[in-house]
């Protein structure tokens, strides 16, 4: 009989981004689930109280939706099998049932900034969900985290990541960034602003001033506004009607493709930065645009899912016995840096 490999998808972002791996492991029997947790967390989602993130609300039907169009093979909370191997794009959260499995992590994509809850978490070890993507990887649970370039490698390894856990692949829906200038979005020459969802997340937002400076970048030229897809719409078109009569808002649709036909990007705290900067786009961000050159993913025509794949093979072929002894130090860890040779 085949391994069987659970993905545990998240975002529609992120369950994207594992079905272009799982499609490289199709020798495998692989299922996939919506993320889940254990505990107070799994009775706040159940409650609805979390639908702000990946445990509800959007995120969850969106997931839910694209797993069961393209016939994905479904394992909910990954309960029905014994898996040899687990791959998730968070570990926020890393659920009961998958630690004491051979476990791959996948960078989603940009990494929210050090802000003093982050400090918090690490100094007073808080469950790491409180910081949002600031503390990805770090819950040291994985056997691989798979990253999207050198310079994310760095930043990782500055923040604690072990060296020998990271394996530079590139990143599934960022790695051929061009390909987005193929698209049939109907407007052009325009100016962006893509929503990022602060407030949604507890986190401080003056949006009458952010949507004041995108009318003025736009300088009377026609404005977009994409919001984030777990944001409060109708606050944010109330919002938006206010202060930029006469935008237009989008709630659902390819962020990609509107950033490759637009003049000019603005954001706040978005993944979809890296899109902006890779097309050469006129940027304006909350965040630092020469920093995101340094960590900017991997291009490489879209083999990111291909490079991951070849890295969860070499995991699961790995007995389990070694692979233990290497997690306790025995054996030397394997050098990650080449994996597109495994």
């Amino acid at each position: 009989m085949a391994e069987k490999i659970l993905f545990i998808g998240g975002s529609l972002n992120q369950t994207t981004m594992l079905h272009k791996i799982a499609l490289h492991l199709k020798e495998y029997d692989f299922y996939f689930t919506p993320f889940y947790a254990d505990g107070i967390e799994r009775l706040a989602g159940s409650a609805g109280l979390l639908n702000f993130t990946v445990l509800g609300g959007r995120h969850l039907r969106e997931t839910t939706e694209y797993l069961l169009q393209n016939k994905i093979p479904v394992d909910l909370r990954g309960e029905k099998h014994d898996y040899h191997l687990v791959v998730t794009a968070s570990d926020l959260i890393v659920q009961k049932n998958i630690r004491n499995k051979r476990l791959v992590l996948v960078q989603e994509g940009i990494t929210e900034p050090e802000t003093w809850v982050y400090w918090m978490v690490k100094w007073l070890k808080l469950p790491r969900y409180l910081a949002n993507t600031s503390t990805n990887g770090l819950s040291d649970m994985y056997d691989v985290f798979c990253v999207a370039s050198q310079g994310y490698a760095a930043h990782f390894i500055r923040k604690g990541v072990r060296p020998d856990k990271i394996a530079v692949t590139g990143i599934p829906n960022f790695d051929d960034l061009q390909s987005n200038l193929k698209n049939d979005f109907p407007y052009r020459d325009f100016v962006l602003a893509a929503t990022s969802p602060l407030r949604e997340t507890f986190r401080r937002d003056d949006r009458a001033a952010f949507i004041r400076r995108c009318v003025e970048i736009a300088g009377g030229r026609p404005l977009i506004f994409k919001l984030h897809p777990i944001e409060n719409a109708r606050r944010a078109r109330r919002e938006i009607n206010k202060y930029a009569p006469g935008a237009l808002v989008f709630e659902y649709g390819n962020v990609n493709h509107m950033i490759a036909n637009a003049a000019t990007v603005i954001t706040q705290q978005s993944s979809c930065t890296f899109v902006a900067i890779a097309l050469g786009k006129e940027v304006y961000t909350n965040l630092d645009i020469d920093e995101l050159g340094q960590l900017m993913p991997i291009q490489n025509n879209g083999t990111s899912a291909q490079r991951i794949a070849n890295v969860v093979k070499h995991v699961l072929h790995t007995p389990m016995p070694v692979l233990q002894q290497i997690r306790k130090g025995v054996r030397p860890r394997p050098i990650w840096e080449k994996a597109d040779s495994f």
